[in-house]
């Protein structure tokens, strides 16, 4: 069978598996995380790279015409950013359960690499909750309005793992990051090349 005629429900299951290990995890610690929690760094790496895949479907179907790959992408987007979203919620669940106390939250809430994070989540929430058939009905016209903030939170969402370890994060950031970059720097360069219907003077009206 063709990948992009693959159900969905096998997506969300591979999609769901690290999601299950780390919340057994939890489970079984009582909800006790240890310094430099393996949990903290993969579910906000695999939110990252989920987010990643899923903005890579439009620049790559641009660039890449007639490959499948691409076309498989932009069908499952939805699915991925969804899912990005869910691993964000998971990651921040694990940063609360580590810092146990919201004196500890409060006072880590001004640092750069900490409120970049908390406000690509809160750019997050509405994108995720507007994912569904019916939202884009209900919205209209104004859904890929509210949808483009997703670039707004890429970039948060790359400057939280940049800034991460007084900016340790900045190699696997780029190494992730770059690629979609310069995907969309090519797209919006198509864009802007596209030949334009000339706008009709007012005489040329009458």
């Amino acid at each position: 069978m063709p990948l992009s005629r693959l159900h969905p429900f096998p997506l969300w299951l591979a999609l769901s598996l690290p999601a299950a290990a780390i919340l057994i995890g939890l489970a079984r610690s009582g909800g006790k995380i240890g310094a430099g929690s393996e949990a903290l760094h993969i579910s906000g790496e695999l939110s990252a790279w989920l987010l990643i895949a899923a903005m890579l479907a439009s620049p790559l179907a641009l660039a890449l015409r007639g490959w499948r790959g691409p076309r498989w992408l932009l069908k499952h987007r939805r699915y991925l950013g969804v899912a990005a979203f869910g691993y964000g919620a998971l990651h921040t669940l694990v940063y609360l359960l580590d810092r146990q106390a919201l004196a500890s939250v409060l006072s880590e809430s001004t640092r750069f690499e900490i409120w970049t994070g908390w406000l690509a989540f809160l750019i997050f929430i509405p994108l995720a909750a507007t994912s569904t058939d019916a939202a884009m009905r209900r919205l209209g016209r104004h859904w890929k309005t509210l949808q483009r903030f997703v670039y707004l939170a890429a970039l948060l969402t790359a400057l939280h793992w940049a800034a991460l370890h007084d900016w340790g994060g900045i190699a696997p950031a780029a190494l992730f990051f770059s690629p979609l970059a310069a995907l969309e720097a090519y797209r919006l360069r198509i864009w802007l090349l596209r030949p334009r219907r000339d706008i009709p003077t007012a005489k040329e009206t009458k």
